[in-house]
């Protein structure tokens, strides 16, 4: 069986949200482990700056391009840049994500289309730009793009970024299809990235609310964060992504509890029945 290494290794990858995170992960990884060039693209140029230089010291290949993914122009340039200065891309991470806590109802208008336009909009501007580039080249490519546990199933108090997330995975099982029946199933393989806990700032820097039960989105963040303690190393997940990457899996999962995760919501869609509210810490009492 091919190893990552044997795939990927010596090719280039572009990664979103490349500054922090699951983002920042695959891209020490892929940099230290596969033996690949990687372009790093986010908002936070002083990030992906320190991280190029980072991944340069311990002799890796790096190119930071500061992208905002909800400007199609701008993807667009990161993929010029990118061929251009990199190389043919083997690999393309559309990771660049945002949360958002609150009751729907509460979620001010703002927030909400910026959510749609990084988590939805983000992704398909990086297909839009990148696919058409990696279809016309000779050699294997791969497109992961982000969904999340949450893409399999329902949570309350962030309802933007679980639909979200149930989006991006059907637009990446669309694609899958579509690519096949263009016939360049053979050498792009589309595949969709689930993780589970990962540790990330995403929770910190999530949407918040101005108005209305402000109390019960503050008290959701606090309690993602309990979890967020006892996440995966975003490292760790990298190396479960590639590997299951490697073996040809479609749906790459960072731990076990996403698997079922899947099953309940397979369950849950052949019996009909109606979502339940999640126990534990996922459920924050009304104010």
């Amino acid at each position: 069986m091919s190893t990552p290494k044997d795939l990927f290794g010596g090719g280039v990858a572009v990664i979103t949200g490349a500054g922090a995170g699951i983002g920042a992960g695959l891209a020490r990884y892929a940099a230290r482990e596969v033996g690949m060039t990687v372009v790093l693209a986010d908002v936070d140029a002083a990030a992906i700056a320190a991280l190029r230089a980072e991944l340069e010291r311990h002799g890796g290949r790096a190119l930071d391009v500061v992208c905002d993914v909800r400007d199609p122009d701008a993807v667009e340039r990161l993929a010029a840049t990118a061929f251009r200065d990199a190389g043919p891309v083997r690999l393309l991470v559309n990771n660049a994500g945002v949360e958002q806590f609150g009751y729907l109802w509460d979620t001010p208008v703002a927030n909400w289309e910026r959510l749609v336009s990084i988590n939805i909009s983000g992704v398909f501007h990086g297909i839009k730009a990148f696919l058409p580039r990696m279809m016309a080249e000779p050699g294997r490519s791969w497109v992961w793009n982000l969904s999340s546990i949450g893409g399999v199933g329902a949570a309350p108090l962030q309802a933007p970024y679980i639909m979200s997330k149930h989006a991006v995975l059907a637009l990446t099982e669309c694609l899958r299809q579509e690519v096949e029946l263009a016939g360049h199933g053979h050498h792009v393989h589309v595949q969709a990235v689930l993780p589970g806990a990962v540790a990330s700032n995403i929770f910190e820097s999530a949407g918040a609310v101005e108005d209305g039960d402000v109390a019960a989105a503050e008290d959701h963040r606090a309690a993602m964060l309990r979890i967020k303690a006892q996440a995966m190393d975003p490292i760790d997940a990298a190396r479960v992504f590639f590997d299951q990457a490697a073996a040809d899996e479609f749906y790459l999962l960072s731990q076990p509890f996403v698997a079922d995760a899947m099953a309940e919501r397979a369950d849950t869609l052949t019996r009909r029945r109606a979502p339940r509210l999640p126990q534990g810490e996922f459920t924050v009492p009304a104010s």
